[in-house]
């Protein structure tokens, strides 16, 4: 069996919560997608934990986790989480592996990755500088450097002279920084090959294999759908697939192995960096919600734009990724809201658009229509029955199942594992 978790929104649904939450009823947890860019936070015995490449559902000690070839790895960023963690009482022996043919982020593509979103001024991304979009784009360049090249010093070597006689010379003639030297990047990365010989496996002959033993894997990706690069807010994107398809190309397993895919959406919206979001709140009650919800980003520190619930990008999420069912996290931060409000329907020059439009020069130019509804002041933080839920928390809930055509499974009420509603 194997379940695809996926956000719904921009990111930052709260997916690592969910991961954690459902792990401990799988075999296996296998990261599809993304690189040291994502930030999944879990609350466990009152202490926060922030996975940034390490798959989130690791707290639970009898859980294998593996990253797939669909992720970008730092090899610098990989064994900084993976100590600190170790130092914090989790034990990666034997059931922590990589793919052996990821492909590795290196120093030169997060110094890229900074120098060509300054150069775009204005038009700037806001990525997070730490090189995953050019990392990417040197796989699908074929000039990327992958797990197994680096595991033999002589296939490293000649891969970096071919990556680097182009990337010094940009350096050098056009961006007029310092060049990177083969040499020094060898010697320096070679502290990691021994590590490496010991995590790195074929994840999709082990993943393919435990499947047809019967074991449970619970697919994690990162960013959200709006993110995709194909179906996300081009240019302001992800440089890959977060998207339940993503899973099958990510960790080379076939769509007939996914048995069900959950999407995971906030009670309202949030987005981080650059990019339309239409249903951004403009007023104090921005700052109200991104203080109540702490809305920062785990992995930069960001604050995040906070908005209304998006009903149209979230169907549209559904239909997309063929969800069996949605989570609802972070709604205990509504609570004491007289009034909350969900984006129904767009406008573009007076004309109705009844779903997401891929034309970003649209939907960054959409009106939204609006459905308001009565808040609750009530504390709903320890609530774990649905019906004992405010009436209006409720009604809130059952329209949003609505609006977006998908049964709501679950809801979350606060950060900590033991804080959430089944449905």
């Amino acid at each position: 069996m194997v379940t695809v978790v996926v956000g719904t929104q921009w990111g930052d649904e709260g997916k690592g919560k969910i991961i954690d939450t459902l792990a401990g009823q799988h075999d296996i947890v296998a990261r599809y997608q993304g690189g040291a860019n994502a930030g999944h936070t879990v609350v466990w015995n009152n202490q926060k934990f922030v996975f940034h490449l390490i798959p989130s559902g690791l707290l639970h000690h009898n859980v294998v986790g593996v990253l797939g070839n669909g992720v970008v790895l730092d090899p610098f960023s990989f064994f900084h989480e993976m100590t600190d963690l170790e130092n914090r009482g989790i034990d990666f022996t034997n059931r922590l592996f990589i793919a052996e043919n990821a492909h590795l982020t290196l120093p030169y593509h997060k110094i890229l990755d900074q120098i060509e979103d300054n150069k775009r001024g204005k038009e700037k991304l806001g990525t997070t500088g730490r090189g995953i979009g050019t990392t990417y784009a040197d796989k699908y360049g074929r000039i990327g450097v992958r797990v197994a090249d680096f595991l033999n010093e002589e296939v490293f070597v000649k891969k970096l002279n071919i990556a680097l006689e182009l990337k010094n010379y940009l350096f050098q003639q056009y961006y007029r920084e310092s060049t990177i030297n083969v040499e020094q990047l060898v010697e320096e990365y070679s502290k990691y090959r021994k590590k490496f010989r010991e995590l790195a496996i074929d994840v999709s002959a082990y993943l393919n294999d435990a499947i047809e033993h019967g074991k449970t894997i619970l697919a994690e990706g990162a960013q959200g759908t709006f993110l995709d690069i194909d179906f996300g807010t081009y240019p302001y994107v992800t440089a890959s697939n977060p998207i339940s398809g993503g899973a099958c190309t990510g960790l080379g397993i076939s769509p007939k192995k996914i048995t069900k895919i959950i999407g995971v959406a906030k009670a309202y919206t949030t987005r981080v960096g650059m990019g339309p979001f239409p249903t951004e709140i403009k007023d104090d009650l921005n700052e109200k919600l991104r203080t109540a919800g702490n809305e920062f980003g785990a992995t930069t520190g960001r604050p995040r734009r906070c908005g209304w619930f998006d009903a149209v990008i979230v169907k549209y999420a559904a239909m997309l990724n063929g969800l069996d069912e949605l989570i609802i996290t972070k709604l205990d931060v509504l609570s004491g809201l007289k009034t909350i409000k969900v984006g129904v329907k767009y406008y573009y020059k007076g004309d109705e658009i009844n779903k997401y439009p891929l034309d970003t020069n649209v939907f960054e130019n959409v009106e939204v229509e609006y459905k308001a509804f009565q808040g609750w002041d009530e504390n709903i933080s320890s609530v774990s029955d649905f019906y004992h839920l405010p009436a209006n928390a409720k009604k809130y809930i059952e329209k949003i199942e609505e609006l977006v055509n998908t049964k709501i499974t679950a809801i979350s009420v606060g950060s900590s594992r033991d804080q959430i509603i089944s449905r």
